[in-house]
């Protein structure tokens, strides 16, 4: 009866950027009614030990076990494929697909990819967050397709990461938006095309008009999902990653 896949999402990392997933998921799904739109499974867990602080303070609990654990509870659950919309956990995504038999849609990789299919885009201007860029997650993604990262001065990353904290506590008005338009706009003065790489940014990134390309990782992750759920095959899980 249903010929759509099922896709895990691996969520709460935070929440805010979990919710704006499932409703990108839903604006660009073709539907007539109800059951049409794609069957995510949500694991929506706030309580995943903080990516920025085991990857950046270098205080935290290591998340990886509860990534795992999560990732395997939905593949039980009958999830055909696994998503994250998390830029910053992708740096512990080749241990989550290690541990399940079916596909993670790595955002990274889906993103690069899109960068690499706009042309020559040399020069690639990152918004994300400071352990994004410590733990080199599209850093090495990047240069190994020829790309050069760009990343904002000192000052204007730490303006990022009180931005990006702020979502986690609910703040997304129009104020904060233009915060993240202006450090943008500043940044695509030394790049070629921008790159939102980090969910909580997305969630705030509708004032951002610029005259470079603007690629949205978020945007990538749920075009990828909407086509895996809407993709008939049979044999997924004898097709999926080891």
């Amino acid at each position: 009866m249903d010929s759509h896949r099922v896709v895990g999402v691996i969520g709460g990392m935070g929440p805010e950027a979990t919710v704006e997933l499932m409703r990108r998921v839903v604006a660009r799904t073709p539907a007539i009614d109800d059951q049409d739109h794609v069957h995510l499974i949500i694991d929506n867990n706030p309580k995943i030990p903080s990516r920025i602080a085991h990857l950046l303070d270098r205080t935290g609990i290591d998340p990886t076990d509860e990534l795992i654990r999560m990732a395997q509870n939905l593949q039980h659950a009958g999830a055909d494929a696994l998503a994250m919309p998390c830029n910053t956990a992708h740096a512990y995504a080749f241990e989550i697909q290690r541990a399940v038999s079916i596909p993670l849609l790595n955002m990274v990789e889906l993103t690069v990819a899109e960068l690499t299919r706009n042309g020559e885009s040399p020069r690639v201007g990152l918004l994300a967050s400071t352990a994004v860029h410590d733990a080199g997650v599209y850093e090495r993604a990047l240069t190994s397709h020829g790309l050069l990262p760009v990343v904002p001065s000192p000052s204007r990353q730490d303006e990022l990461m009180v931005l990006i904290r702020g979502v986690k506590r609910g703040a997304s008005g129009r104020e904060v938006r233009q915060h993240l338009a202006s450090i943008a706009l500043e940044l695509a003065d030394a790049a070629d095309i921008l790159l939102v790489a980090c969910s909580e940014l997305s969630v705030i990134s509708t004032e951002i008009e610029l005259t470079p390309p603007l690629v949205d990782s978020l945007d990538v992750l749920t075009l990828a999902i909407v086509k895996f759920a809407n993709t008939q095959g049979a044999g997924i899980r004898e097709r999926a990653l080891p």
